[in-house]
């Protein structure tokens, strides 16, 4: 069956959809998908047909195709395009076909020689609704995984990706970041983006450097053992690094040691402890201002033999 579930409540099941084959007989689906704005439901089938239904009438399908893959196979993907208007459908019979499901007879198009061993092979379209990507898998040994990209108008193949040694099986292109997500069969994911085009995602993590290794352990000298050298010749006897690095870190400018808090009044630029405003560091600094503790009038005598010497402001005011 295909259900519907209400996302609020896990235990109730909003409808449920029983494909059937020709005779009327049950038939598993194998992979499922929501139209864009929500009201079809597509579902592919493993007697190679593709059926849509209305999401509210659950008993009949709306669309269908019969013959739309071979019978036997896993229909692995449906996606609807982000115009709504065509279907593309990715066939366990090694085959991409899109489709108009007004008039869903026979494919728009068809792409062959895709081949597809896992009933989740993934197909999607672009952001700008005008490519189609699909994988492929490969044996072990057997080449490389591709991506393969396809015009959805003319079905050209446009480009495509060697992604690794094993299959690729699942992939996403993400409307908003423009990337492509891509998973395969030995545990590899991979994301492409463009520098220019894409938003964020992998973008974030880029630009994030390799982080240096400490310096200290790589900075050590080959020590040569001479032991007849003259005593002017001899080399100092090398300590382990790791007494070097016990004595780097008692030493306070290899080892970054913080500079602890002021004690009392504030001095070279930091402020005291005391209260953070600026009045009571004012009143704290007028209170105790003790950088100059000699005598006042020794200072003002400190002047006294220059001010004899060439006299500038008092003498020569009096000696008219």
């Amino acid at each position: 069956t295909v259900r519907t579930w209400d996302v609020n409540n896990e235990k109730k099941h909003k409808s449920v959809f029983k494909p059937r084959s020709v005779q009327g007989k049950r038939v598993i689906p194998t992979t499922c998908t929501y139209s864009r704005d929500g009201k079809l439901i597509a579902a592919g089938c493993q007697d190679g047909s593709i059926q849509i239904w209305d999401r509210n009438m659950s008993v009949h399908t709306k669309f269908h195709c019969r013959q739309a893959h071979a019978p036997g196979t896993d229909t692995s993907c449906l996606m609807f395009s982000y115009d709504g208007t065509v279907l593309a459908s990715r066939g366990g019979d090694d085959t991409l076909k899109i489709w108009d499901i007004r008039q869903f007879k026979k494919p728009l198009n068809s792409a062959e020689n895709l081949p597809s061993f896992f009933p989740m092979t993934d197909c999607c379209f672009s952001p700008d609704d005008k490519i189609l990507v699909t994988g492929t898998s490969v044996k072990k040994g057997g080449g490389s995984g591709k991506l393969f990209f396809f015009y959805r108008e003319t079905f050209q193949k446009l480009y495509e990706i060697e992604v690794t040694d094993a299959s690729v099986v699942r992939c996403l292109w993400h409307p908003k970041l423009n990337q492509i997500m891509v998973g395969t069969g030995n545990g590899l994911a991979k994301v492409y983006y463009d520098p220019v085009k894409s938003q964020r995602g992998a973008k974030l993590c880029v630009v994030k450097t390799k982080r240096k290794e400490r310096q200290a352990e790589t900075l050590t000298q080959d020590y040569i053992i001479t032991p007849h050298a003259l005593p002017m010749f001899r080399e100092p006897r090398q300590r382990s690094t790791r007494k070097q690095l016990e004595k780097d870190r008692l030493d306070p400018m290899k080892s970054h040691k913080p500079e602890p808090p002021v004690a009392g009044p504030g001095r070279g630029g930091r402020v005291g402890t005391h209260g953070g405003t600026l009045s009571s560091y004012i009143v704290k600094n007028i209170a105790l201002d003790k950088t100059d503790d000699s005598n006042p009038r020794e200072a003002i005598l400190r002047h006294a033999k220059e001010a004899e010497e060439n006299p500038y402001w008092v003498a020569p005011a009096y000696a008219k």
